[in-house]
């Protein structure tokens, strides 16, 4: 019998004994090639020797001092680090412990500095249907996934929503792509209009999309787009990149492929790659200056914010991301990983659409490739595929509800940064054998 509340009461998941590369083994000695990296995170896989000896070496030292009454030389050598090598205008860091409190941390910036500049009237915040921000209040109301939201909803902010740039499904067919990205801006601009374009504090977006609708990118044009119309209203963008950041799409920052710097970026699982609990946000000089030359302080806290043992993780995470330059790896094994799902899936007649970026990539299924129409949800296809993929030796990360909140199937890859071909190979193998096993089961053929 188990004492702690596991995400399903239902049943005990297995339990993990140890990891090593790209691969989990569970107490009864089998093997998992970890093809998501848990939910993103394990960005060098696991057991990585730099960064275990860093741990130990920080442990050694310091392993906690709380920051009301010290900094640490290893925390100010990270925030050095990733100002170093930030969108252009980022100055400053301020450390959490994951990415929703990211996240919330990156709302009460946004709040607090209009009120320092004499702006209190902004109180809305606008942001994109089926996106994901996080669980914790604030992110859980910014963000549009209504599966997670639905209970909660009559305890969270309202917030002002929009259409996701989901072009697989909602660009219409008479439509070109520029006139699709200019409907989607036209929409922001609406709302903003609706809410009062002086009472907006920020627009929150994913680059990337991750959990939610399974590594959707935005179309061409539509972050410059997005940039130039906050600017024009003085309205903050905020960038979450919990999920698509830190090298995950092949770029450090899923933004640099976009052309654009946010005003605020939240950032966490692939920043320490699991190593420890870490999060980020990183902010533009004028937003932390107007708190400076305000209040003096940004009225926000945690207790273990800052700390030294995950400072020093995620510190060496980034330098051998760095001196190993793994941005090129990712974008060559991410090109690898694209060719060969589509050479698997392609003529399957339930693959609606593979989209991603980098090692990134989304697998929607659908009951009819013809017309998108999606799998019953009380088949819980994606559920039944991440089981089967298991007794396969991989592990993918499923989700349902990618249309509307309920409706919907797809399978998010998101393999660590070091993963070989031939591994690669494996994982494609064994999901493309999960995937027709769970659509046999159901009486759907993969064949053409």
């Amino acid at each position: 019998m188990s004492h702690v509340i596991h995400r399903s009461l239902a049943k005990v998941p297995l339990v993990a004994v140890g990891g090593k590369g790209v691969q989990l083994f569970d107490k009864a000695g089998k093997a998992y090639i970890d093809a998501s990296g848990g939910a993103a995170v394990s960005c060098l896989g696991h057991a990585q020797p730099d960064v275990m000896a860093a741990m130990h070496r920080q442990i050694d030292q310091l392993a906690y001092a709380h920051t009301s009454f010290f900094t640490t030389e290893v925390q100010e050598e990270l925030a050095d680090h990733l100002i170093a090598h930030a969108p252009a205008g980022m100055t400053d860091v301020y450390f959490v412990s994951g990415g929703s409190e990211a996240v919330e941390a990156a709302l009460k910036m946004a709040r607090q500095y209009f009120v320092e500049i004499g702006q209190p009237e902004r109180t809305h915040f606008v942001a994109r249907r089926q996106s994901y921000h996080g669980n914790t209040l604030g992110a859980l109301a910014v963000g549009g996934n209504e599966w997670r939201r639905k209970q909660f909803a009559p305890i969270l902010m309202d917030v002002g929503r929009v259409a996701p740039a989901y072009e697989y499904r909602d660009r219409r067919a008479d439509e070109s792509q520029q006139a699709y990205t200019a409907r989607l801006l036209a929409e922001i601009d609406a709302k903003f209009q609706e809410l009062g374009t002086d009472k907006v504090i920020a627009f929150v977006a994913e680059p990337v999309v991750g959990a939610t609708l399974g590594a959707v990118a935005a179309p061409a044009g539509y972050w410059t787009g997005l940039r130039a119309l906050c600017d024009s209203y003085g309205i903050l963008l905020i960038a979450d990149e919990v999920m698509c950041g830190m090298g995950r799409t092949g770029s450090l920052h899923a933004v640099e492929q976009e052309g654009i710097s946010p005003d605020l970026m939240t950032i966490a699982k692939g920043l320490g790659g699991g190593y420890q609990p870490i999060g980020a946000v990183l902010a533009q000089g004028r937003i932390v200056e107007a708190m400076r030359k305000g209040s003096g302080l940004f009225q926000h806290g945690h207790t273990y914010i800052g700390h030294p043992m995950a400072a020093a993780a995620a510190l060496a995470v980034q330098k051998v991301i760095q001196r190993d330059q793994l941005m090129p790896q990712v974008l060559a094994r991410g090109a690898y990983l694209q060719k060969q799902l589509h050479a698997r899936f392609d003529s399957n007649p339930h693959v609606g659409d593979i989209r991603g970026r980098g090692l990134f990539w989304g697998v929607e299924l659908v009951q009819d490739k013809g017309s998108k129409a999606p799998f019953d949800p009380a088949l819980k296809l994606h559920a039944q595929i991440k089981a089967q993929a298991m007794e396969n030796g991989v592990l993918c990360y499923p989700m349902g509800g990618t249309i509307d909140g309920r409706n919907g199937d797809h399978i998010l890859l998101a393999p660590p940064f070091i993963i070989s071909e031939p591994e690669l190979d494996q994982v494609v193998e064994r999901l493309g054998d999960a995937i027709d096993t769970v659509l046999a089961r159901n009486g759907a053929t993969a064949a053409a």
